[in-house]
């Protein structure tokens, strides 16, 4: 059995496209974008729940390991993708929560929300007065 193990992995070794998808130059980076593929869905959610430490730390972490990815050799530039992927959505989220948190965005969201509400209830009112008078035209119709 150990033989044909040490057979197989001897075949698989010799053609270089199969040794690099059986090695860990490529299962390191490919199970790693679950990362920046959360990141970049976590773009379209509401800013008031992004984690600015937690946006910082993956800022860095994504840093640091494009440029591991740069040094080992040979060069993994799939890992490099993967982090540069992951620092540009990070860096996406950190904008969007500095611009929420400290440049006004949270006041210009508010002030939007109360002018939507202002505005459903003028529409409301509208209605309703449509609806009571054509009750009032309906009556005089059935009446007459």
């Amino acid at each position: 059995m150990a033989a044909a193990i040490k057979a197989l992995n001897a075949k698989i070794r010799s053609n270089p496209y199969t040794d690099y998808i059986c090695s860990t130059h490529f299962w390191g980076p490919a199970s790693n974008f679950g990362i920046p593929l959360a990141a970049v869905m976590d773009t379209q959610k509401d800013p008031e729940i992004i984690s600015g430490t937690m946006t910082l730390a993956l800022c860095g972490y994504s840093a640091t390991f494009m440029r591991y990815a740069m040094a080992v050799t040979p060069v993994n530039y799939l890992l490099f993708g993967c982090h540069f992927v992951n620092f540009g959505a990070q860096a996406t989220q950190a904008y969007r929560y500095l611009n929420y948190w400290n440049f006004g965005g949270k006041e210009l969201r508010e002030k939007a929300n109360q002018e939507a509400s202002h505005i459903a209830d003028q529409a409301k009112a509208a209605a309703n007065k449509v609806e009571s008078k054509a009750k009032e035209v309906a009556n005089k119709v059935t009446s007459s």
